[in-house]
């Protein structure tokens, strides 16, 4: 393929994933801006292979084959409550790619050639350097990932305390760089070199355990931004170690975009991601006592629909307990059945009311919700003011007053819906359990607040049967 057709087929590819990320920031675009970018990111993997020799097509269709049935069978399997489980995996996958095409690049031209030479004079300075630094970002992305999704699912819990834990991260990442200088720049031995580049992949692996086993599992998602961030920064050293500008490009992009991920979701808690790695209110299993309430005022889905009967505009607030109870479809209907009694009903989207941005719209358009109906925290706090009726599913932390009235609470000053303000609130719970943060929710207490005690999706197919 001639070098012209080469750089065509490359710059369609950048523009694919600038067009596509530019199409990702809107809801009604966000669907073809993904596929945009996966059809970019196609054409990259494809021209990287050519470019690097590997032009066996049977090989490159079979890879192509292999992975994209895995994706598909992944995403199929895949609810939308597990999304972020989902990102962290592929998060992983991505850093292991990178660590993986390193160790080959060292493997094809330092080991196979036998050459006395360091692995500087066969590769050259920069590829030598940024080699290792694809191998220690790709391999602790990769373990990291894996303990984040295991988190996530509940499969570990707690959290470990490890001594000293930043020394011994400042230790494992200066053993690591240290081993790798060595081992491109100071042995000529093709076999000790392989040898000290292995210590340099199992430090880094060491590495990503340290960094995200101390964490709580509800800043997992925080971890698995961060996570993502890496395995972009990882793809771009392996494009500097190859010498390929489309894939130092694409690793640029990818790494941008999660660190801006990263810092939307500090900032919607309120936190910094250094309070997030050393660890604050994320714990796995947070406690509550229901005694801690003196007045609660409950009802059931009869007299709930009594009174949304006369509402004119109703805002529903969808939680993370929503995602869980598989109640976005009953949450719908409820919206469905409010708007043929003539009230104007929207859907109010907390930036880290799921797991993390964007999964309460996802799991709103599972259940067909139209784009028109969600809205950002920003455009719709100023009217809860002026709403007869908030109904509230499994959120907690992003409702609660307390960040606007406790100086000294752990959420204070994060952003919240500001649902307290409505003339009357609707909440549905299993329990008075709290949120993440651990602390009491003064929304419960408020006069105009009603509890609704249940199964999210069982109370909301009843408020829907009530209304209909």
């Amino acid at each position: 393929m001639g070098a012209d057709v080469l750089a065509l087929v490359a710059l369609g590819s950048v523009a694919l994933f600038v067009v596509g990320l530019k199409r990702l920031s809107r809801i009604r675009t966000a669907r073809s801006g993904n596929a945009l970018m996966a059809a970019g990111m196609l054409l990259a993997v494809v021209l990287t292979l050519i470019e690097q020799g590997l032009v066996d097509y049977r090989w490159i269709a079979g890879g192509l084959a292999v992975g994209a049935a895995g994706g598909v069978a992944i995403v199929l399997r895949a609810k939308a409550t597990a999304m972020p489980e989902i990102v962290a995996r592929f998060n992983g996958f991505g850093g292991a790619a990178s660590a993986l095409v390193a160790l080959s690049l060292f493997w094809r031209h330092v080991v196979e050639s036998g050459d006395a030479v360091t692995a500087s004079a066969a590769l050259g300075a920069t590829s030598a350097a940024t080699l290792v630094l694809s191998v220690l970002i790709g391999a602790t992305t990769f373990s990291g990932s894996i303990i984040a999704e295991l988190k996530l699912r509940g499969v570990l819990k707690g959290q470990p305390t490890i001594p000293v834990r930043g020394g011994v991260m400042g230790l494992l990442v200066l053993g690591g760089l240290a081993l790798g200088g060595v081992a491109v720049l100071g042995v000529e031995d093709p076999t000790l070199a392989a040898g000290l580049v292995v210590g340099v992949l199992a430090v880094s692996l060491l590495t990503g355990l340290v960094l995200v086993t101390p964490i709580g599992g509800a800043d997992m998602p925080v971890v698995i931004s961060l996570l993502n961030s890496l395995s972009g920064l990882a793809a771009a050293a392996t494009g500097f170690a190859l010498a390929n500008n489309l894939l130092i490009i694409a690793g640029t992009i990818v790494g941008a975009a999660g660190l801006i991920l990263t810092q939307i979701m500090c900032a919607a808690m309120n936190r910094s991601l250094v309070n997030v790695m050393v660890g604050g209110y994320g714990t796995d299993a947070p406690s509550g006592d229901a005694a801690e309430y003196e007045s609660i005022v409950s009802a059931d889905a009869e007299e709930a629909a009594m009174v949304l009967e006369a509402a004119q505009s109703v805002i529903i607030v969808p939680g993370y307990g929503l995602a869980a109870a598989r109640a976005q479809n009953a949450a719908y209907d409820v919206a469905k059945a409010l708007e043929a009694r003539g009230a104007t009903v929207r859907f109010a989207i907390h930036p880290v009311a799921g797991r993390m941005p964007g999964h309460m719209n996802v799991v709103l358009a599972e259940a067909e919700v139209p784009y028109d109906l969600l809205y950002e925290m920003d455009e719709i706090n100023q009217d809860f003011s002026q709403t007869d009726a908030v109904i509230v599913v499994g959120a907690n932390d992003v409702v609660n007053p307390a960040a606007n009235t406790e100086p000294g609470s752990p959420i204070a000053g994060m952003p919240i819906l500001e649902v307290g303000k409505a003339r009357r609130v609707f909440v549905i719970k299993r329990s008075l359990a709290p949120g993440y943060a651990g602390i009491k929710n003064a929304l419960f207490e408020a006069d105009q607040t009603v509890m609704l005690f249940g199964d999210a999706k069982a109370v909301l197919d009843g408020l829907a049967s009530e209304l209909s």
